[in-house]
Parts: C-alpha cells; sequence; structure tokens
C-alpha cells in the first residue's frame, strides 16, 4: 500500500505550470465515477474468525486470526494504532511526520479467554479471541469497544466495502466528526463522512473520522484514517434504573473501501488533543492581523471600489484588518490571474492598504483553467509535495482563500495538500517576518499544519446561527482551532437582528469575516440603518481582544487545545455541561453566550463551578447555576472567571492586563504570549498569579528568577462592591 492508495478517488492531474490537458482530466473523471459506483457483486461478508498465532514486537505486535490479522502499538505518547489486513500507521497524510516509536515498556500478554492484551502506563488494550478490540483506562474501566470487523468483497476483485460497530458506555456523549452537524453534540442517525458542495456552490462544512467521546470513566479520541466516504451511524446510550439495565452507546461506521485503521488516545480533554496534536501536528500560526475583521467583496469593481469599501469602513469607526478579494478581481474565473483592466496596479494597491493596517487576500478556485482552453480546468498534482503556488505575494497578497465549484467533488486529502501547496509558496515568497493566511472549506486531519477553515455562510437562518457555533466547536475538537462562518445578511428570516446576532457571536469566534447575500459589496452598512452602530460595538470588542487571541493561538499551535472549547472543556465529569449546547468557552478565561433565538433579550445561561463575572455589570455569580441574564440587542452575555487574566488592547495601542478579582481568600491566573511577528514558535509564554486578600488584589509575573511586578498595565475588575449572586 502507497500513498496513492490512500486517494483512489483524487483527480488525476499535473503539476501547477505544468498541468496535463483535458483528455487526461476527462479520463480521471471517468475512473472517479467508476470508483463511486463500487464494485460488482458480492460475496458473502469476511470476519477475522478466531486466533491462530501471535507475533509480539515493540508497544504491541501482530495478531493472526484465520481470515485476517491486526496490528496493535502503542506509541510513546499514549496512542493506540490499530491495523487490520496488514495496515501500517504509514504512510498518512494525516501524520505531520513519521509514526511514533513503540513504547518500549508495553507488549502483547495472553490475557483470558484465549485473548491478548496490552497493558501501558495511559491505557490497556485487550483484543477477543475473535478480534474484538477493547480500550480501558488504567483501572480497567472500559472506554469504548470496538466489535469485529467485517468485509464486502467484490468478485472482481475490487475494493472491499467494510464496517465497523463499537460500543461506549452508557452514560458518554458523542462529539465530532468535524462540522458537518447542527449541534455540538451531533443526534442520534446517520452522518455522512465526505466533503462537498451545495446547489449553489456554497463550501458544505469540514468532514473528519474524527470523534471525541467523553464519559464518566474519561475521554477518548478516535480516528479512522481513512479518506473514502462513508457513513458514521451513533446512537447515545441511556442509563437504567439499576444494574444491569443500561443501553451502551454505540457507533455504525460504514465505508465505501480503504484501509481498515485508525488511533485511540485516552485521557482528559487537554491531554487528548495534546497527544492528537503530536500525531497530526500542530496547528499553523496565524498572522497576527487575522484575528482581526475581514471583508469578503466578491463583486467585479476594481481598485477603487476597494478603496470605497475600505474607506466606508474607516468612516464609520468599524475595525477592518483584511479584504478577501472574490472571483472578481481574476481574469476570466482563471485562478493566479488578475484582470488587469480592473487592478492595473495591485501591488500598489496592497502597499497603499497595507499602510492604513489593511490587508489584501485573494480567492483561489480549486481548478486552474488552461491558458489556451478557457472554460476547460486542469489541476494541480495536488500530492507531489514540490507543487507551490508562485507570485501570490509578489502581487501584494498576504493569503489566500480556497473556494470550490459547486461542480467539483473537492476531496477532503485534496484539501490538505492544495493548503500546504499555498502555505509553503506564500511562505517562501513573502517577507520573511511575516507568517501567511491560507483559509479552505474543506480539510481532512493535518489540514491545520497549514491553515484554517472558512465554513461558508451556510443558512442564513436562526437555526444555522446554531449551526455555525456548533461547526467552530466541532472543529476545535478535531484538531482545527482556527475556523469561523461568513457573517452575511439578507432580508429572509430575520434581517437586521439576525446579522446583528451573527456578527455578535463571531466577534468571539477565531476567524471573523463579513460578506453579502446578493449584489451587495459595501459593509454591514448595507445591512440596515440600525447595524453600524452595533456592529462597531461587536467589532471593537473583537479589537481590544486581539491580544487575547493572539496568546491562545499560540498555546493551540503548542498544546493543541482549541480556543473556542465546550463548557466541559475543564470540567467532562459533570454531566449537565456535556449537554450545554448554547454557549462555549473562548480559552479558560471567557464564557459566552449567543443570543440564538429571534427577539430574545434575555436568555439563561449555564455557568460550571466557580465565581463568574458579568463583564458588562460586574455582577459576580457562583456556580454551577442557572443564572438569567439581559441580552438586549446591543450586546450578547459573556463572563469571566474569576481570578482570569485577559490580555487586552489598551486604548493607546499597548496591550494591558485585564485581571478579574479572585473570590475572597482564593487565587488565580493567566499566560500571556506576546505576538512575535516572524514565523517561528513566538517568545516564551509570560506567567501571571493574582491572589486577593480582602479588598487588595496582588497581581505578579512569575519567572525563574521568582515573582516580580508585571512589566504592563494592570486593571482590576470585579471589586466595585457588588458582591456574589446565586
Amino acid at each position: 500500500m502507497n500513498g496513492r492508495d490512500l486517494v483512489r478517488s483524487w483527480w488525476s492531474v499535473g503539476v501547477a505550470g505544468a498541468a496535463r490537458g483535458p483528455r487526461t482530466v476527462r479520463a480521471a473523471w471517468r475512473r472517479r465515477g467508476a470508483d463511486a459506483t463500487g464494485p460488482g457483486p458480492r460475496v458473502r461478508a469476511r470476519v477475522p474468525g478466531a486466533v491462530r498465532t501471535v507475533e509480539p514486537g515493540p508497544g504491541g505486535g501482530v495478531i493472526r486470526f484465520a481470515r485476517s490479522e491486526l496490528r496493535v502499538l502503542v506509541a510513546v505518547n499514549g496512542a493506540v494504532f490499530w491495523g487490520w489486513d496488514g495496515a501500517g500507521p504509514e504512510p498518512s497524510y494525516a501524520l505531520a511526520g513519521a509514526c511514533p516509536e513503540p513504547d518500549p515498556r508495553a507488549e502483547l500478554e495472553p490475557d483470558t479467554d484465549g485473548g491478548w492484551r496490552v497493558v501501558a502506563e495511559r491505557v490497556t488494550v485487550a483484543v477477543s479471541r475473535h478480534g474484538a478490540l477493547e480500550v480501558l483506562t488504567p483501572g480497567g474501566v472500559t472506554l469504548r469497544r470496538d466489535l469485529p470487523p467485517r468485509w464486502w468483497e467484490a468478485e472482481d476483485g475490487g475494493p472491499a466495502r467494510w464496517m465497523q460497530r463499537s460500543e461506549v458506555p452508557a452514560d458518554a456523549r458523542f462529539f465530532g466528526p468535524g462540522g458537518p452537524v447542527e449541534w455540538p453534540r451531533p443526534r442520534d442517525g446517520a452522518h455522512r463522512l465526505r466533503n462537498g458542495v451545495t446547489g449553489t456552490g456554497s463550501a458544505a462544512p469540514v468532514t473528519m473520522p474524527v470523534q471525541l467521546v467523553v464519559a464518566d470513566a474519561g475521554t477518548h479520541l478516535l480516528f479512522v484514517d481513512n479518506p473514502w466516504d462513508g457513513t458514521l451511524t451513533l446512537r447515545e446510550g441511556a442509563e437504567g434504573a439499576g444494574s444491569g439495565h443500561d443501553r451502551v452507546g454505540t457507533s455504525e461506521l460504514r465505508m465505501e473501501g480503504g484501509p481498515v485503521r485508525g488511533w485511540v488516545m485516552a485521557g482528559t480533554p487537554a491531554r487528548v488533543l495534546l497527544t492528537w496534536a503530536s500525531l497530526a501536528g500542530a496547528p499553523a500560526l496565524p498572522p497576527a492581523w487575522a484575528f482581526g475583521h475581514h471583508h469578503v467583496r466578491e463583486g467585479a469593481g476594481g481598485e477603487d471600489e476597494v478603496r470605497r469599501v475600505v474607506a466606508g469602513h474607516l468612516e464609520r469607526g468599524l475595525p477592518l484588518d483584511a479584504v478577501h478579494l472574490g472571483d472578481g478581481h481574476l481574469d476570466g474565473g482563471r485562478a493566479f490571474t488578475v484582470d488587469q483592466d480592473r487592478f492595473p496596479k495591485l501591488p500598489v494597491l496592497a502597499d497603499e492598504l497595507r499602510r492604513e493596517g489593511v490587508r489584501l487576500v485573494s480567492v483561489v478556485p480549486a481548478a486552474v483553467r488552461a491558458e489556451d482552453r478557457r472554460g476547460e480546468g486542469v489541476f494541480p498534482d495536488l500530492p507531489d509535495a514540490r507543487v507551490r503556488y508562485a507570485g501570490q505575494a509578489a502581487r501584494g497578497f498576504a493569503g489566500v482563500w480556497h473556494t470550490v465549484d459547486g461542480s467539483v467533488p473537492f476531496g477532503r486529502v485534496d484539501a490538505l495538500c492544495l493548503g500546504r501547496a499555498a502555505h509553503e509558496g506564500l511562505r517562501d515568497e513573502g517577507p520573511a517576518d511575516e507568517r501567511p493566511l491560507v483559509l479552505s472549506p474543506s480539510g481532512w486531519p493535518g489540514s491545520q499544519r497549514y491553515g484554517g477553515v472558512w465554513s461558508g455562510e451556510g443558512a442564513v437562518s436562526w437555526p444555522g446561527l446554531r449551526a455555525s457555533l456548533a461547526r467552530v466547536v466541532g472543529l476545535g475538537l478535531c484538531g482545527v482551532p482556527f475556523s469561523g462562518p461568513d457573517v452575511v445578511g439578507g432580508a429572509r428570516d430575520g434581517g437586521c437582528e439576525l446579522y446583528v446576532r451573527r456578527l455578535q457571536l463571531a466577534a468571539y469566534l477565531p476567524l471573523l469575516r463579513t460578506g453579502a447575500v446578493g449584489p451587495a459589496d459595501g459593509g454591514p452598512w448595507e445591512h440596515g440603518a440600525a447595524v453600524p452602530g452595533h456592529a462597531r460595538v461587536a467589532l471593537g470588542e473583537r479589537r481590544r481582544l486581539l491580544p487575547y487571541f493572539v496568546t491562545l493561538a499560540h498555546l493551540a499551535r503548542r498544546t493543541g487545545a482549541p480556543m473556542v472549547r465546550p463548557v466541559w472543556w475543564p470540567a467532562p465529569e459533570e454531566r449537565e455541561l456535556r449537554d450545554c449546547e448554547d454557549a462555549f468557552l473562548l480559552g479558560d478565561a471567557l464564557l459566552v453566550a449567543p443570543v440564538l433565538e429571534p427577539g430574545a433579550v434575555r436568555r439563561e445561561v449555564r455557568l460550571p463551578r466557580g465565581r463568574w463575572y458579568d463583564t458588562a455589570t460586574g455582577r459576580a455569580y457562583e456556580g454551577p447555576a442557572k443564572v438569567l441574564v439581559d441580552a438586549p440587542l446591543e450586546r450578547i452575555p459573556v463572563f469571566a472567571r474569576a481570578g482570569a487574566v485577559l490580555p487586552v488592547r489598551a486604548e493607546d495601542g499597548g496591550t494591558e492586563l485585564e485581571v478579574w478579582a479572585p473570590a475572597p481568600g482564593r487565587s488565580g491566573g493567566g499566560l500571556v504570549v506576546p505576538e512575535s511577528g516572524d514565523d517561528g514558535d513566538g517568545p516564551e509564554a509570560e506567567r501571571y498569579s493574582v491572589t486577593r486578600s480582602g479588598p487588595r488584589v496582588v497581581v505578579r509575573r512569575e519567572t525563574e528568577d521568582g515573582a516580580q511586578e508585571p512589566s504592563r498595565p494592570v486593571r482590576v475588575r470585579g471589586l466595585d462592591g457588588t458582591g456574589a449572586q446565586m
């Protein structure tokens, strides 16, 4: 098996700049169509059978059954690999490098009833004599049980479809896969594991065969390393009235072909995502300006129209950090071209806007139109690591965003390789002290190594607003921390109110892009006379929190922890928090409760354990509790954790520390990572501690030489005498 076998449904294409002709593309389409129809008549299903022989090795070994074999490996980072029918962990586009070394202290040993097991420090893996694989905690509590897989093989020797059923504890909750669900916790039923586009060409949510499962016994993540189309069917369990009456949760995975292999990692949520990042790669660190306000301009106007849009934002006091040029700036819609009639001096325009703090970002369609055959598309040979974008930095672009035509079945692994080509090309050609921005509408585990995900405008409706939050949360739990929806307007289903609520939510998500549905191409002022005032507040708060977003991005790169987290993240053992789907944590300091229903001016918020301050009123609340708070159209409820230290933008443009007072007799603290402006991992994190004694709050910077006075201005909040409310 080689890397090409993993992507049978890819386009057969040539290297950019020397692409193959339309005949090759049409042949690739015929092969893809044949793959899509699946193999011919089937024989009866094949199962592994009983154990025959065992070959122990470092970290595990190979167990041979009557009709198949299973390879089990426990790596030094605690991750568990399993692969059937000779499938190994490599080659894999998901892995950031070579497979991690096996744990030398773990090996196969006999288990009860003719089975085998591998005992490691963080996990135990048990394999029954008929091929069921069970992952347990060090204390012996079951986290998941995968039943033996089943294959349906073609008589003509083509690819075999396969399925595998799994069981999890009755109290477990499923999260993932990626962003195709309308709720942070996917509902029972079937979920298609494929990417695509809607009939209008809008990007579909990213789907990844990654599943996070949270239960009382612990948290674990499952990654099935197979890019073929498939279906995941989920059914949550239920606890009965007594022992023996529980109904376990189940998941059933059916794939159209490809290898039967995957990884499992267990522990706390933070430990799981750290291990996952060590396998799939650390997330790319976006440039600092990428956490500002982006505006998408799709129209066919030229350079003066771009200047008009930028001036419109600045005149109305609306912060703007980037303008994304859509297909309208391309010559005939061909990627990597510029319409010279409308953009004759694009580099000059880019330099002019950069002096005002605004970057230009170019759209790049997935297909490249041939010079001599306008209208016919060719595609770069994406698996070739030599493929790079060229010339984008010279045109003045600081980043790219990819789109997919509605007729093109854009693959998940295609998006990963396309992101690599863009990231490495911009990095090599751009200024040495600037990091590139790459956004894609699709992806595969490992895509985070090169950029983030924009999930399109989605449905311009109140259910679509809730779904946009679910996608960002889901992607974060799959290892993609930088994502966000497009904030667009429309008269249907909500109008001005819906646009404002979408913008208020996006102001607290990693990626904030505004745009339009229809011919309008200006800013928020085109969505209603009352919108600019509300937008000014939301975008102003986003600008104030930029240092905090930068810190979270650095921490995501170093630890794999998502920037946007479900409220159960610090306390997965609290069951009520697992079911909270209408709020989220931004880092560990802020809890954001967006308004997701029309006409709402108050809403109920579930607070985790500890003291929380309403950032608008300063009132303190003690959790765990449900509180009813005001949510006027001017703002959404946001709470700060007592003892938190947030880096925020000061009025003079510098960075100051916003400290929320701990409860009397308690302490707190936080990390700050200042923006470095280079392509490295950034400077060392600054660690601050906070203590409170009566009305006095003391903030110290903790260093190797001991505690010191902070070198940044400090502003303490929460000491206004309002007291804690139950």
